[in-house]
């Protein structure tokens, strides 16, 4: 792998997940919540938001054996929806919110990437190779975290539309979040596992609607 794309793909890595957690403090403050501001999390800088096993240990043991993709995740913001001034609402908009941010990137990139091929005289294969790793890496995150699987943000965004008797039984899954997706990772599905073929199939769905 060329050097300079990887030192690059890694802070395209790093800005991605940041702002990912960057876009739940910041939907919970319009909803009332100044937990993330007050913790210092509204912020870019990568400092207040790196977490040593998604930010460090996790992208290095990837580039290390040879995986063909990098992955990761920031530390999470901290959120109190009891601070909310709508709670249903605000939590299904916060839990979102990360997700949709990573889309959001993902089809920014994807628009620029488009623009540039369309430009009569050609652009440099690095600034290709990045803004398609752009798309890559945001699919990836957003449809992750879509994931009905406690912690993932796509269980927040379940339990939150739910009647409140069956989010009361949803909510108890979460002592075992961890363990349920270390399953779907270990269940073997061909060559891969039953998680890594979900998510190829839709990172590979959405990254035809973008042109990729």
């Amino acid at each position: 792998m060329n050097p300079e794309f990887l030192a690059l793909s890694i802070i395209i890595l790093l800005f991605s997940v940041i702002v990912h957690e960057v876009m739940h403090g910041f939907v919970a403050l319009k909803f009332g919540d100044r937990t993330a501001e007050r913790a210092g999390r509204l912020t870019l800088n990568p400092l207040p938001h790196i977490d040593p096993i998604g930010t460090i240990l996790l992208p290095a043991l990837l580039i290390l054996s040879g995986s063909p993709i990098l992955f990761g995740w920031a530390k999470p913001v901290p959120v109190n929806p009891l601070n909310f001034t709508n709670l249903r609402r605000g939590e299904l908009l916060v839990s979102a919110a990360g997700i949709l941010a990573n889309f959001s990137l993902a089809i920014a990139a994807a628009l620029i990437y488009h623009f540039l091929n369309a430009l009569p005289q050609t652009f440099p294969a690095l600034l290709g190779s990045l803004l398609r790793f752009t798309v890559l890496i945001n699919l990836v995150l957003g449809i992750f975290n879509l994931f009905p699987i406690p912690p993932l943000d796509g269980s927040k965004v379940l339990l939150s539309q739910l009647p409140y008797k069956f989010a009361k039984e949803y909510q108890k899954l979460e002592r075992y979040g961890i363990l349920i997706l270390l399953i779907f990772i270990m269940i073997p599905f061909g060559r891969t596992s039953l998680l890594q073929a979900v998510l190829g199939f839709f990172v590979s769905l959405f990254s035809n609607l973008l042109g990729f």
